[in-house]
């Protein structure tokens, strides 16, 4: 906020109250927005995951909803059948926009050790491998709700930008191509800016669910 930074804060919680916790200390620091995290496994309710049961992220949604009047995006998990039906619950619960996709569940083992790799034996997939799947989802959920929607997942260059626009996301995020480059999200910027030019686009939001199917 010193700096004149948008502050989009990420919120989870393993039950209802931390999600409510973490909300209302929230509440008077300079932040624009919440993005709520419902990857978390709900621990009142024997450890299901809030994002892959329609009830309960709408539960989440609406409890949260009620206690802020800043934009509230919901980040939606791939790990489930049909992530339009979660989409559906909680633009109905009053989110103002979705982001989507978290990481996907994988694990890696150690055969050398016979053991995982990962401390919690399964853990999230993120990077290039997952835009496939990111993509199909984002332009599921665009056709599903009418919601704005910040896509993500694989994202590394402006094309990669360009293409969840076409989807559908109205903005994207990058997120593992940080850690190899720091100026990631810059490149992809001028990716972005470059496609414009080159293909006579006078306004990036021309290109928001613009795929022709």
């Amino acid at each position: 906020a010193e700096v004149g930074a948008t502050a989009i804060v990420n919120v989870s919680g393993h039950s209802f109250d931390e999600y409510v916790q973490v909300i209302e200390a929230l509440e008077d620091a300079p932040v624009d927005a919440y993005e709520v995290n419902i990857s978390c496994p709900n621990v009142d309710a024997g450890g299901m995951t809030f994002g892959t049961d329609p009830d309960q992220a709408a539960l989440v949604t609406s409890e949260l909803r009620t206690r802020t009047k800043r934009p509230l995006i919901v980040k939606l998990t791939p790990n489930v059948t049909d992530i339009t039906v979660i989409a559906r619950a909680v633009a109905d619960a009053g989110a103002d926009a979705v982001s989507l996709i978290n990481t996907l569940l994988g694990m890696a083992i150690d055969a050398k050790r016979r053991r995982p790799k990962l401390a919690r034996v399964v853990g999230g997939l993120s990077g290039p491998a997952i835009k496939p799947v990111a993509l199909r989802m984002v332009w599921e959920v665009h056709n599903a709700v009418d919601v704005p929607i910040i896509g993500m997942g694989g994202i590394s260059n402006g094309e990669d930008a360009i293409e969840f626009m076409l989807a559908g996301a109205t903005a994207v995020a990058v997120g593992a191509a940080n850690f190899v480059d720091p100026l990631a999200s810059l490149h992809v910027l001028e990716g972005m800016v470059a496609y414009c030019k080159e293909n006579g686009v006078s306004q990036v939001s021309e290109l928001i669910g613009a795929l022709e199917v």
